[in-house]
């Protein structure tokens, strides 16, 4: 868990060229990233299943807070790689069951939710290296390959293929830059 939160206040740094104290007093994604760590280290921990949901009521109403007071949405249950950057706060809605992979950056008004109907039915995997612009939702049983970009106000609602840039409603291939000039 400490690696993983000292990964994330490495890359705020980087960004930002501020300490990690001025970091956690003042930037309201690495509030709700931190908060994630530590109930998530607890959903994933191997304490008995009564001692875990009864300690995992407390994840629920301090998640919920940090969602009221950020507009951040990041459930103890979803899966998030190390060195993950929210770049504005508000309006982020992540799904209880998405999977972000590592090193990936968000922006405001996201959303990464389910959607589909019957096999189609499920959450997106997005694998390492993403950069998701401002506004972009992501739904159903996809997967958003390593290194891709989605542009803002997309809606993407099909695989996007590694190594790539996707815009629009829907989103479509625009052409096959990366994301490493965002990362």
């Amino acid at each position: 868990m400490f690696k993983k939160i000292r990964s994330d206040i490495a890359k705020y740094k980087k960004y930002s060229g501020k300490n990690a104290l001025l970091l956690i007093l003042t930037q309201q994604g690495l509030w709700a990233i931190i908060t994630y760590r530590f109930w998530n280290r607890v959903y994933e921990s191997r304490l008995p299943l009564f001692l875990k949901n009864i300690i995992l009521v407390f994840g629920v109403i301090s998640q919920k807070w940090i969602e009221i007071i950020t507009g951040i949405q990041l459930p103890y249950a979803a899966k998030i790689g190390h060195s993950f950057y929210i770049g504005h706060f508000g309006q982020i809605i992540i799904n209880a069951n998405a999977v972000i992979g590592n090193n990936c950056n968000i922006s405001q008004g996201v959303t990464i939710g389910v959607s589909g109907r019957g096999e189609k039915r499920g959450v997106p995997v997005l694998e390492d290296n993403i950069y998701v612009g401002a506004n972009v939702t992501v739904a159903g049983k996809i997967t958003i390959g390593a290194n891709s970009v989605l542009g803002a106000n997309s809606l993407v609602v099909k695989n996007v293929e590694a190594n790539t840039t996707v815009l629009g409603v829907p989103a479509v291939k625009i052409n096959d830059n990366d994301s490493s000039a965002y990362i």
